[in-house]
């Protein structure tokens, strides 16, 4: 028996919002039902003493020590600046305040 019916699909694509033609709920309606299957066949092997996975093999993140090095001198920083003002960015307003 059949959990995906052209109705359900139907009724899916008008909560989407979605104009589905025949063509595509019967399409649909074989893709979605298989989909379906497929999770409950997952569903049954799945047990408690399984532990869940996002992949098959451990990963593992690999980050190098955080060390700072050489920074910018305020100078440098605003050397190519097109406009600063107090050692910092000058910048146009963009909420509508200044135009």
């Amino acid at each position: 028996m059949s959990e995906i019916t052209p109705d359900l699909v139907r009724h899916l694509g008008v909560l989407a919002r979605i104009q589905l033609s025949d063509a595509e709920v019967e399409r649909l309606t074989g893709q979605l039902d298989s989909i379906v299957s497929n999770i409950a066949k997952v569903s049954e092997v799945a047990t408690a003493d399984v532990v869940a996975t996002s992949h098959p093999v451990a990963l593992e993140n690999v980050f190098r020590p955080d060390v700072p090095g050489a920074v910018l001198t305020v100078a440098q920083a605003l050397q190519n600046a097109p406009d600063a003002d107090d050692d910092r960015f000058r910048v146009t307003a963009i909420l509508g305040e200044e135009q």
